[in-house]
């Protein structure tokens, strides 16, 4: 049966045995040796691919680059280890696990297009994968194993995600990632719960940050940071390894998590979690992005490509008095008017700020009828006079309807997306509303494996050989049986010469 764990603060007095804190719960589920189910696992390699399209449309962008250049500053030195691999480089190049993980989370995380899942806080629970495959190949573990620990990592990360808001206090969402990929690694190389819990509460401990990574001037720490919180979690497994310890409790103790950084002394939370023998089957509801942007923007950029078929009028700023998109709380001061950033209606905002300006967004969707990963956030298409003009006009509102739909219990009534009211110069109003994106599982085109693989396809033109989509794709697709020796392949290595053309400022390193 399915447990709920009830989260709350004790004085140090009370002594909180280990075995009622959630640290250790999720340590005992780490342990917990259940078979993955075969939808899980389909799933799995699903988004497997999809990480590996996302990371060859960035391997020749900054962040990804500099990250690399850090990463085979690194290498592994040999020995009864095998080391990681690099995303983009040759297999045999091999560095220290935490190093690769940090290379390629980053090369996953920077174009914001792949898994997430919404409930209480955000996520994007793919973040796991990266740090999971370094520590697999750098330890000789298979792709059963793999599996395994994916499908816990996923199931920690959505279960925290579900009960625990943290932007509600402008801590970034990472500060899930890190314990979730702990666990993971638990389940990977079938860690003691002892050992568990102390790398959970290490790693939690160290990747608590503010949301100003999201906010203002978005940086491109925003692709760094799940990236840190995957490295700083397998130095956590190591030292817990070694015998050290962590602070606990950490979420409960009068000093933890829960009474300074989120709601306080008098504050409990009810996180679910499987019982005892129960599968992982929390990333059956994720959901994948079809287009380059923050996910609560992906129904409207499918709802803009609608109305962009359907009254093409509207595209121009003198046919258009304004544009209200009614949605979420969240979406409305995430990524809506309600985040106060004016950054959001620059022109000259980076590239990850403009990703979480859905008034830019919905704009460029509208204009053009579709969406593209580079071409909808180069400079000159947003400074194109007629796009700031229209872009000007779009503001969010919360609607309490749309914010129920968020937090719907039921995943039939749950929506991200928003209704959209165009009022025309002549005073027509134009309305329309979109509740998933097309690509959602109950969208109009729901992703299925034909499309993971044709979105690596599509994203990795000019980046990687046709000859090696289909060596990662056939790799990819045999992971439940991958040998020790095969799981270096689930690397994708750039064409000859492309990352020659990425060179980086000297660091320190």
């Amino acid at each position: 049966m399915p447990r709920t764990h009830h989260l709350r603060v004790h004085p140090s007095a009370d002594r909180l045995p280990r075995a009622d804190q959630l640290a250790w719960a999720i340590a005992e589920l780490a342990a917990d040796p259940v078979p993955v189910p075969d939808d899980v696992t389909a799933m799995i390699v699903n988004r497997v691919i999809d990480n590996a399209a996302v990371t060859a449309a960035s391997l020749t962008r900054a962040p990804a680059a500099a990250a690399r250049a850090q990463a085979l500053a690194h290498p592994h030195p040999g020995g009864s280890r095998h080391g990681a691999t690099v995303s983009g480089v040759e297999p045999g190049v091999r560095v220290a696990p935490e190093w690769a993980a940090w290379a390629n989370g980053v090369a996953v995380r920077e174009l914001d297009f792949h898994d997430t899942f919404l409930a209480a806080d955000y996520s994007h629970p793919a973040d796991n994968i990266p740090p999971l495959v370094a520590v697999a190949q750098h330890t000789g573990r298979t792709g059963a194993d793999l599996v395994r620990a994916i499908a816990t990592a996923y199931e920690v990360q959505v279960d925290l995600v579900r009960a625990i808001s943290l932007h509600k206090h402008r801590i970034d969402h990472v500060a899930h990632l890190g314990p979730s990929v702990a666990a993971g690694l638990g389940t990977l190389l079938g860690l003691p719960p002892e050992v568990t819990f102390h790398a959970v509460g290490q790693a939690l401990h160290t990747t608590t940050a503010t949301r100003q990574s999201r906010k203002g001037e978005i940086s491109s720490w925003k692709a760094y940071a799940p990236a840190f919180a995957g490295k700083v979690a397998i130095e956590a497994v190591d030292r817990a390894m070694r015998g050290e310890t962590s602070p606990n409790p950490i979420w409960e103790g009068e000093d933890g998590v829960v009474a300074w950084l989120l709601d306080g002394p008098d504050a409990s939370y009810d996180v679910p979690l499987p019982g005892a023998g129960e599968p992982r089957t929390a990333i059956l509801d994720t959901y994948t992005k079809q287009h380059s942007a923050e996910y609560q923007a992906q129904a409207l950029i499918d709802l803009a490509r609608r109305l962009h078929r359907e009254r093409p009028d509207l595209a121009d700023p003198a046919n258009v008095a304004s544009i209200l998109i009614r949605t979420s709380h969240h979406t409305h001061h995430v990524i809506g008017s309600g985040a106060n950033d004016p950054q959001k209606y620059d022109p000259t905002a980076s590239r990850e700020t403009l990703d979480h300006s859905i008034p830019y967004i919905f704009t460029v969707a509208l204009q053009d009828g579709t969406w593209h990963h580079v071409d909808s956030y180069a400079p000159e298409r947003a400074g194109r006079p007629d796009t700031v003009a229209l872009w000007h006009k779009v503001t969010t509102t919360e609607d309490p309807a749309w914010t129920a739909r968020y937090h719907a219990a039921d995943p039939a009534e749950r929506g991200y997306g928003g209704r959209v009211e165009v009022t025309t110069t002549s005073g027509e109003v134009v309305a329309a509303e979109l509740a998933v994106a097309d690509a959602h599982p109950l969208g109009a085109h729901p992703f299925a494996r034909d499309d993971y693989v044709g979105k690596l396809r599509t994203l990795a033109v000019g980046a990687l050989d046709d000859a090696e989509v289909d060596r990662f794709l056939d790799v990819a697709q045999r992971l439940p049986d991958l040998r020790p020796d095969e799981l270096g392949g689930l690397t994708v290595v750039a064409r000859p010469g492309l990352l020659d053309a990425s060179s980086t400022p000297e660091g320190l390193f």
